[in-house]
Order: C-alpha cells, then sequence, then structure tokens
C-alpha cells in the first residue's frame, strides 16, 4: 500500500504555485543518424569567440585553452575579484589550479544573479513520490531558504572550510542545503539516502564532519525509509559530529537527542538575507565519495570556479538548454550527476530543474512518461539500468502519454546497449529526439564525450558517445603505454591535457589521487575504462579495463558481449565478467536475467548463436548462470567484483556489500551458482 506523507515545515511553506514553462521546440529531423541545428545562447564567449563554429571553438580550446576557457570564466560567471591566470597544471605530479587569484561565491552564481533579474522564475519543481502532487519553488523562494538555512549553520558553528554531511531525499532543501554550505564556504558531502548507518559513518568519519543535515524520514516508491534513526547510529562513532540537523518530510516526528536541531524551527527564526563569503576559485566546494578498488570508499574533491563553470557549459551545450526549458534529470543529489545536472549546472544557468523523488516503476511503469507530460520536460537524461528496466513492459505504458515537450534525451551512468538506444529513441522521443550517450565520471565533474555539441547536419550515431566535449582531448594508450595513433583502434581511455572541472585529489590522500589517474600514464589523466576510436574518428565505450577479458590472446571488452546478448528480446538485462581458464587464460561467464515463462536451454542457445555472429565465436561466453536479478548498487551500477568472487567460488570474502540497493540478492545469486556448479559436475560424470 502507498506510503502516504505530505510535505510538513518548509517542505510545504516555501513552494509556490507558478506555472511550469512553456512546450517544447520543433523535432529534430527522423533517421538512425540524427542531426540537430546547435543553440548560441547569449552571454557564452566573447564576441570574437561567438563567431567561431562549433568545430572551431573545439580546436581552439585544445589549442588555445587559457584563451578558451579564459573567455568562458569571464563571460558566464561573476567574479568578487577577477582572476589573474587561467590555469597552473601538471599532471604528472597531479597538480591542478584555475583561475588563479580569482574569487567568486557560488551560490551567488546559481541564485542571485537570476533573482536580479527573473526572481519568479521557476528553479525547481520537486516531482515528490506521489504522482500529481509536485511542487515549485521560484529562484527567489529558494535564494530565502538556501539564506536562513547558512545562517542556522552559522549561528551553530560551522565556518568556512567546515565540512558536512547531508542525507536527504531529493528535495528542495536538500538543494538549498548544499547551497547553503556553498555560501558560507563550508564543504558538503552529500551521501545518498538509502545508504546503511555503517557506510554514512564511514564517510562522516573520513570527512571529518562538524555537522549533519538529514530528514525524519523519506518516502520512496510508495514505502518510508527512517533517515534519522540511521544517523542516530552512524553519529554513534563519530566524533567530530557537533549537530544534526532534522527537517521533517513526513509528519512523524523524530526522536531528538541532545545533538539534534529542529531545522525548520531554527530556520523560521533566522533573517532572510546572508551575505556570501568570497571563496577563493580553488577553494573546496564539496567532496563525494565514491568506490575504490581497494574497497575504502574515496572522497573525491572538487572546487569552486572551475567545476561549476563546466557543470554549467556542459549542461547548456550537451543538452541544447534553452531559456523556458524544463530539464529533467532523474538522478539522486546524492551522485555526481546529480550535483551536476540536477543543481549546480541547471541553477548556474538559470534552469528549471526538477526534483525526482520516486522511482521509474512507482505507481506504474508510466512514472517517468506521465511526469513528462504534466511537467512538460524539455531534456530527459537517464540511466540506462532504468531503460532496461523499462524494457520489459509493454510500448503502452510510454504511447498512452503525451512526450511532444521533449527535445533532448539523455543516458549516464555506463555504456547503454543498442535495445535500449533504439527503444528510448524510438519509443520514448517518437525517433525526433536526438539522443546523447553521454561519457563522465564522478572524478571528470561533468561530460566529457557526448554526440553533443556538433556543427549543424553532425550524424549522431546509436549507442556511442562520439565526440570530446570543449576542452577533452582523448588518447587511446597502447599495452606498452604508447599513444595509438589513426582510426580502428582500441586501447586504455586516458586524457592529455587539464580541463575545470576535474577533481582536484583524493581528501586526505593526495598521493592515491596521483597513483590511481596520473602514474598509469604519465602525463595523462587515466579514466580506468577502455575506448575503441572508429574509422570515422569518434569515440566508444569499451568498458572498464578491469572488465576487459583477454581470450586466448583476443581482447573483449565486457560491455561489447553484455551488448551483444541484450539485443536478444529474451533478454533485460546481463552482466558479463571474466574467469581464469587454463588453457584459454580467460573465459567470459555471462549472468542472465530472462524475462518470465521462457525455457532456458533454448534461450541460452539462441544467446550462444547471437554472440558468435554479433562478434565471434571466441567471445561465446563458456557459462550462463540464469539469475532473477543483478546485485546492484542504489545508484544502479552492478557490482561485478561480487559477481566475479562467485563466478571463481571466492565467497568467502566478498568485501564491502552495504552499497547494494539489496544484499540478499547475493544469496539468490550464489545458490544458482551452487545448483549450477552440481549440475555441471552431474554432466561431466556423464
Amino acid at each position: 500500500m502507498a506510503a502516504r506523507s505530505r510535505a510538513t515545515g518548509l517542505f510545504r511553506t516555501v513552494l509556490s504555485t507558478c506555472g511550469a514553462p512553456g512546450p517544447g521546440r520543433a523535432p529534430a529531423r527522423r533517421g538512425r543518424c540524427l542531426s540537430y541545428q546547435p543553440a548560441r545562447p547569449s552571454g557564452t564567449w566573447s564576441t570574437e569567440l561567438s563567431r567561431l563554429s562549433q568545430r572551431d571553438l573545439y580546436q581552439l580550446s585544445v589549442r588555445d585553452p587559457d584563451r578558451f576557457w579564459g573567455s568562458a570564466a569571464g563571460s558566464r560567471l561573476r567574479w568578487i575579484e577577477p582572476f589573474r591566470r587561467v590555469r597552473d597544471c601538471d599532471l604528472t605530479s597531479g597538480r591542478i589550479s584555475w583561475f588563479l587569484g580569482g574569487k567568486l561565491n557560488v551560490s551567488v552564481n546559481c541564485l542571485d544573479v537570476h533573482v536580479e533579474k527573473h526572481p519568479d522564475r521557476v528553479a525547481l519543481i520537486w516531482e515528490r513520490d506521489e504522482p500529481g502532487t509536485e511542487q515549485k519553488v521560484t529562484y527567489r523562494e529558494l535564494l530565502e531558504m538556501t539564506c536562513r538555512l547558512a545562517n542556522v549553520l552559522k549561528s551553530h558553528g560551522i565556518d568556512k572550510g567546515d565540512r558536512v554531511a547531508i542525507y536527504m531525499p531529493v528535495s528542495p532543501l536538500a538543494v538549498a542545503a548544499m547551497l547553503a554550505c556553498a555560501r558560507i564556504g563550508a564543504v558538503h558531502t552529500v551521501v545518498f539516502a538509502g545508504f546503511s548507518s555503517e557506510a554514512l559513518a564511514g564517510r562522516i568519519q573520513d570527512a571529518g564532519c562538524k555537522a549533519v543535515i538529514t530528514c525524519n524520514q523519506g518516502v520512496r516508491g510508495g514505502r518510508v525509509i527512517e533517515l534519522k534513526a540511521t544517523v542516530d547510529a552512524a553519529v554513534r562513532t563519530c566524533p567530530t559530529v557537533q549537530h544534526v540537523f532534522v527537517c521533517q518530510r513526513t509528519e512523524t516526528p523524530a526522536a531528538m537527542g541532545e545533538l539534534d536541531v529542529a531545522l525548520e524551527e531554527a530556520m523560521s527564526s533566522q533573517p532572510a538575507v546572508c551575505p556570501a563569503e568570497p571563496l577563493d576559485s580553488e577553494d573546496l566546494l564539496f567532496l563525494l565519495y565514491t568506490s575504490g578498488s581497494t574497497g575504502k570508499p574515496k572522497g573525491v574533491v572538487h572546487t569552486q570556479a572551475g567545476y561549476l563553470l563546466y557543470a554549467s557549459i556542459t549542461h547548456q551545450y550537451v543538452f541544447d538548454y534553452r531559456d523556458s526549458d524544463v530539464f529533467g534529470c532523474m538522478a539522486d543529489i546524492g551522485w555526481i550527476t546529480g550535483h551536476s545536472y540536477v543543481v549546480y549546472g541547471p541553477l548556474c544557468n538559470g534552469a528549471t530543474t526538477v526534483l525526482f523523488e520516486s522511482t521509474p516503476v512507482y505507481p506504474n511503469p508510466g512514472r517517468y512518461w506521465e511526469t513528462v507530460e504534466r511537467l512538460r520536460i524539455s531534456q530527459f537524461y537517464g540511466a540506462p539500468t532504468a531503460l532496461r528496466l523499462l524494457l520489459k513492459y509493454d510500448e503502452s505504458w510510454v504511447k498512452k502519454y503525451d512526450r511532444s515537450s521533449l527535445r533532448t534525451l539523455g543516458s549516464v551512468g555506463e555504456p547503454i546497449n543498442h535495445e535500449a538506444w533504439h527503444w528510448f529513441h524510438s519509443v520514448v522521443g517518437e525517433g525526433r529526439c536526438p539522443l546523447v550517450d553521454t561519457w563522465w565520471q564522478t572524478e571528470t565533474g561533468g561530460v566529457c564525450i557526448a554526440p553533443r555539441p556538433a556543427d549543424e547536419g553532425a550524424p549522431i550515431i546509436p549507442a556511442m558517445a562520439m565526440r570530446p566535449f570543449f576542452g577533452i582531448q582523448p588518447v587511446l594508450m597502447g599495452e606498452k603505454g604508447e599513444p595509438l595513433s589513426g582510426n580502428s583502434v582500441t586501447g586504455a581511455l586516458c586524457i592529455g591535457q587539464p580541463w575545470p572541472g576535474m577533481a582536484r585529489s583524493i581528501y586526505g590522500d593526495h598521493q592515491r589521487f596521483i597513483d590511481a589517474y596520473f602514474k598509469p600514464y604519465p602525463g595523462f589523466y587515466f579514466s580506468g575504462d577502455g575506448a575503441y576510436r572508429s574509422q570515422d574518428g569518434y569515440y566508444q565505450i569499451t568498458g572498464r579495463m578491469d572488465d576487459v577479458i583477454n581470450v586466448s590472446g583476443h581482447r573483449l571488452g565486457t560491455a561489447e558481449i553484455e551488448d551483444a546478448l541484450d539485443e536478444h528480446p529474451a533478454v533485460p538485462e546481463t552482466a558479463v565478467i571474466g574467469i581464469p581458464h587454463d588453457i584459454k587464460g580467460e573465459v567470459p561467464f555471462a549472468f542472465v536475467v530472462l524475462k518470465e515463462d521462457l525455457s532456458d536451454d533454448a534461450v541460452l542457445q539462441q544467446l550462444r548463436e547471437l554472440v558468435a555472429t554479433k562478434i565471434a565465436k571466441y567471445a561465446v561466453p563458456e557459462h550462463f548462470l540464469v539469475v532473477k536479478r543483478l546485485p546492484k548498487t542504489r545508484s544502479g551500477k552492478i557490482m561485478r567484483r561480487i559477481l566475479r568472487k562467485v563466478a571463481m567460488e571466492m565467497t568467502e570474502d566478498l568485501g564491502d556489500v552495504s552499497t547494494l540497493d539489496d544484499p540478499s540478492v547475493v544469496k539468490e545469486i550464489m545458490e544458482a551458482h551452487e545448483e549450477y556448479r552440481k549440475q555441471r559436475e552431474e554432466e561431466e560424470k556423464n
């Protein structure tokens, strides 16, 4: 039964009833390779640069980055003190500094500058868990909310440089918490409001957080999630925490302790004006923890000016954002996608941005598309894992809703397979919306490779990230560490020169930062991903380098095998890993989710034939294990590390599984594998 909840306190009182901005624009041309007419918003470049084509702008950005980024920063951002030097970077030592000498405030660029021009423009549309209960917040209201919250933090001793953990559901108050930290120079670290108390505590401890901002409860997919109780358990082992600020998402009262402060009550007594702290371009803006190969989460450091500029410019150019658009990124604010394309990028551009609190299938599989119709969303940015989930259902769940407002579609988080791409493009976008498959990482700050921007008439090739963004110089490295020249080559994806949005360090461990990203290929940023450069010079991501299998001397990206398997209509999702083989070196092991009421044997034989046809016989997985579901983090990423240990029968040490959406899936897969192992033993005996 659906959880009933009402917004309380500031969740209810500051929200306005302004109408949503207008409908989408004219459709793009139909066809396998799409083309489009890029927007040219004012105020992006100096007059001289504004005359250049997209191709010429890209060439300038890699040939003369100081001129390119200096012009962009001067035109797009409001500075308190101008910068004296565009950059001082050395990728070999991991030294990265941009816009030296400059001072600004991120919250001023996201709020005050727009309040001066259009205070009643809608900044946020909070798409709450229950459909049809959306609430809107104008730029003026968001600024007032941010200032009151900032004053609460200051009154409780939170100063410039202090770290503040935010453990909240997607909501206007969560956005205000991020911006309030930015306003006073505190450093926020947002933790997805679904992580366990242990995972939360680890992040609070590593960052040395002085305060936590949370809610009594969260509401998602008709379920109530206990947040305050999780925070209470976490802070017991976090001696640095002096205050826990608690707001009310539902009407259930929270149990308050000696560290706890009722946030809405405290905000109501604070003034709605808070002076913005002038901050150096390279002062810390936020930490965001991401999984590391060692198992210990690493706090990726992003700073002020470079990050904001890159989030802003990629939001505008990759997604063809224009004034009056409603930008719909479905990500949670606990991930980098939510930071860059729900909060900072859109708000810096004065956009109306959607905060999606629910799930793709609540209350039914039409939720995304009903939301598009009701909110008149212009750009829809979602994850392939959600699209593959929705692929299981009948197309009527999409087609019953009006999607004419959509102008651009985007995918994020992992390479999108062909079946999902074509469904997204043809069914959701009706064949008329350009689809941008974006490649980037927590560490890059924003989109690095995507089909856009490009000149008018430039093609978009299905399931391919294609073109480097301004300032991004991809380099593919060979097995001996040499840059690969020419096209039709595959190698380790590196970036040859710094860009403003890139991470600056790993919090408290700069050497780990150097070792992970700059030591493997000195003088280059190493992404950890592999890529293919096509005959036409476009880039396709082949998967993590540790997801590359070497079968009898043939290098295979697991994403390539998965893509082939996913084309079968009975297969909504797969995950392929490599395991050792005495003769071949490695062989692929495929974990396969099948649609219901299907014969495993018949489908698996068809899958073998499909891979042999699409790639080669040597690419056919040695093992197929049919499972009900795959182990995923709460952001939807498949934890292949766990699958590898199951396949190699090393389940006595699975490592940290706290980030899984449902840890019980591990037991299911282990039991399925045990049955598979016994079956193989019986077959070998006979």
